[in-house]
């Protein structure tokens, strides 16, 4: 019979506190960004009497429709370029999906020098592989697709 440890490590209970804490932290800063959208604190780039015209379009078209109607940019506002907007309450509320998205690569480099005190240098590895992949892929760097 073989035996299963069933307590979790010290970097386990790390990688939940941080998850938490950023979890809440994320979760509080959204109803706080929808509060500032939604009763007008902050104006938008797409007036809220107008936004439900734009719910059933495709998302290039719907780029191509704020662009020409209210941002009129040189290209269309696709990756991070929604930051230089963040002063718009509809755009304000990428700020907190960005912390919920990016909470997990925080949460590996924090745990990361641990595993490699303990000797798990392949867990060690494979932490930093992922938070140079996921780091990558948030950057925008890598671009798929024709567009």
């Amino acid at each position: 019979m073989t035996h299963h440890n069933t307590q979790a490590t010290e970097e386990q209970v790390q990688y939940a506190a941080i998850l938490e804490k950023g979890m809440y932290s994320g979760l509080a800063l959204m109803v706080i960004t929808f509060a500032l959208y939604v009763f007008g604190i902050m104006a938008p780039i797409v007036p809220l009497s107008e936004i439900s015209t734009y719910w059933s379009m495709p998302v290039h078209d719907y780029l191509v429709a704020i662009n020409t109607n209210f941002i009129h940019w040189e290209h269309l506002p696709t990756g991070w370029s929604w930051v230089k907007l963040i002063g718009y309450g509809d755009f304000l509320n990428f700020l907190p999906v960005t912390i919920l998205s990016g909470i997990t690569i925080l949460c590996y480099m924090v745990i990361t020098p641990g595993l490699f005190a303990r000797g798990d240098k392949a867990m060690g590895i494979m932490a930093i592989a992922e938070v140079l992949i996921l780091t990558l892929a948030a950057s925008g760097l890598l671009a798929v697709g024709s567009h």
